[in-house]
């Protein structure tokens, strides 16, 4: 992460980082000159008055330049991290990102994030404070090798105990950022799961106490041990500067001529290396506690890879023919508690062509419309679009032909079809009048009015921006499950021909038994094992819905 950051600011950190390093430089000079205008026996102070001045001004005018850097710096690294791991989540396996979890991607682009930055944007403080430390101790080795050799053999053991301690407090640090991670999975469940448990007053105190509580108390006690751990290595080292102090001022020096002058000068840079020393020891651990969180980083975004080559803009030719051949695909299923397997599937699209596909919950529905659109890629057999076989370099490509509203959809709040250009919002609200949306959400700069609409009406928007996009293939995978009777009504038989008639090649995941007449073809799925119905099947199934369509027709 640091390289990464150092790379992408290279000359705004270069640039902090002299300007620490001469504040650290200007400091040690004007201190030198107090401790010499307090140890001198020179009558003419004029001329130290005026180079004191000029150094005083400098300090103030360095530590603004350098402030306004820091700041700089920081927000250059915070937007830099958040757009680095935003890149990898967007170009990412779409497995991946369900394996990884949305949680703990939440837990980097925040926290982890902010840990990291805050740190870079402290590496120059711990530059300007170090720089002092140092220069005082030169200064100390000008005025006295014993103290210096002295004030050496304190730090050692100084760094020594808080090496240690550093070695304690970081693991620690490690299980609190572990459980952060469960924390925003928490956070989420909070807002996700408020109907639960408003209705549940059990569940509702349990998921308060037994789960969200206790993380939030394991992330706050790791978190406050570890760093308690660095506060008493800190008071160890304030402890040994003092000790260090004692035994020069009442051990070395001992009797010598103008001892008050030379105790007033080792105690005042002793005084001021203080405040830089104690800085530099509370910097400490904010690094250490980036490095815990730059450890998280690098390892969600290393799990975060991409085996395809990303397409460019291209235009889509006419959609031909889809054909799956041996298409198989394994995976975890929870409610079997067992690898699924799903297929061989052998099957073919074609525009213009309305196909259902119908069998129980957990039967691998969804799985394989996430297969046949490109987001699964198939462990065995092929997938072919226009007699191309399709594989990592082009399956991006592949995508471009379809639209989908899957049950677990997502709606931005805008737009993002910026082919239709100013006339998207023109679109965009004659659809919303068609779908009868139109007093409830308005299309204004490309963007939706509001979202804070039912379930159903969520659904009927997904399915504006499906008709915006104008892809060749579009999947719906129970999209009239939360319409009312009339709208499914418009669904089956108004919208489906419309989009027929238009050549769309339509798959439609479905429970409504009354409707499977209306489709070209009709599949069976069960325990991943896809059926072709024969036509008697298929005829008596009509021949048996017919009748309550057309009752239903009629109350409509």
């Amino acid at each position: 992460m640091l390289k990464y950051l150092i790379k992408q600011s290279k000359p705004l950190l270069l640039g902090a980082s002299f300007a620490s390093i001469l504040h650290g430089i200007l400091s040690v000079f004007l201190i030198a000159q107090i401790s010499s205008a307090l140890t001198t026996t020179e009558s003419d102070y004029e001329e130290m008055a005026l180079i004191f001045a000029v150094t005083a001004l400098c300090v103030m005018l360095n530590y603004i330049a350098t402030a306004i850097l820091f700041e700089w710096l920081g927000q250059r690294a915070h937007s830099e991290l958040r757009s680095f791991i935003a890149e990898k989540v967007i170009v990412a396996d779409y497995r991946q990102l369900e394996l990884l979890g949305a949680a703990r991607v939440q837990s980097a682009l925040s926290e982890h994030c902010t840990r990291v930055a805050e740190f870079f944007v402290s590496f120059p403080v711990i530059l300007t404070n170090a720089v002092i430390v140092i220069g005082c101790l030169v200064y100390m080795a000008f005025l006295s090798w014993q103290v210096f050799l002295l004030a050496i053999l304190v730090l050692g053991f100084a760094s020594l105990g808080y090496h240690l301690a550093h070695l304690r407090a970081i693991r620690h640090l490690d299980i609190a950022a572990k459980e952060q991670d469960n924390l925003f999975a928490y956070f989420r469940s909070l807002t996700d799961g408020a109907k639960e448990l408003r209705l549940n007053r059990d569940k509702r105190i349990t998921f308060y106490d037994d789960v969200l509580k206790r993380s939030i108390e394991k992330v706050r006690k790791e978190r406050t041990f570890g760093m308690s751990i660095f506060v008493a290595s800190a008071g160890w080292g304030n402890f040994l500067l003092y000790a260090f102090i004692g035994m020069v001022l009442f051990l070395l020096v001992g009797d010598i001529p103008d001892r008050t002058l030379v105790m007033t000068g080792y105690a005042l840079i002793f005084v001021y290396m203080i405040g830089p020393l104690e800085a530099l020891l509370l910097n400490i651990p904010r690094a250490n506690l980036a490095q815990v969180s730059a450890d998280r980083i690098e390892e969600i975004t290393d799990s975060m890879f991409s085996s395809e080559s990303q397409t460019s803009k291209v235009e889509l030719p006419a959609l031909q023919s889809i054909v799956l051949q041996g298409v198989l695909h394994r995976y975890y299923h929870e409610q079997k508690d067992e690898m699924f397997t799903l297929g061989p599937i052998d099957l073919q699209f074609h525009p213009g062509e309305i196909t259902f596909l119908v069998g129980g919950n957990g039967s691998g529905k969804t799985t394989l419309a996430k297969l046949l659109v490109g987001l699964y890629p198939p462990e065995e057999g092929k997938v072919i679009l226009n007699g191309n076989i399709i594989d990592d370099t082009n399956r991006d490509y592949y995508r471009q032909f379809f639209t989908t509203i899957f049950s677990d959809f997502h709606l931005f709040d805008r737009l993002l079809e910026t082919s239709h250009g100013k006339d998207l919002d023109q679109k965009g609200n004659q659809l919303l009048e068609k779908l009868h949306l139109q007093n409830k959400v308005k299309v204004q700069d490309g963007a939706f009015t509001t979202l804070t609409l039912s379930q159903g009406q969520r659904k009927r928007l997904a399915l504006v921006v499906a008709y915006l996009e104008n892809r060749p293939f579009l999947v719906f995978d129970e999209w009239a499950a939360d319409q009312d009777p009339v709208f499914k009504n418009i669904f089956y038989h108004e919208l489906l021909p419309e989009l027929r008639a238009m050549g769309k090649a339509i798959l439609v995941i479905s429970h409504d038994d009354r409707y499977f007449h209306l489709a070209d073809r009709l599949l069976r799925m069960e325990n991943g094992r896809l059926t072709f119905d024969h036509q008697k099947l298929f005829n008596n199934e009509a021949e048996t819905t017919m009748p309550s369509m057309i009752a239903v027709n009629s109350a409509i």
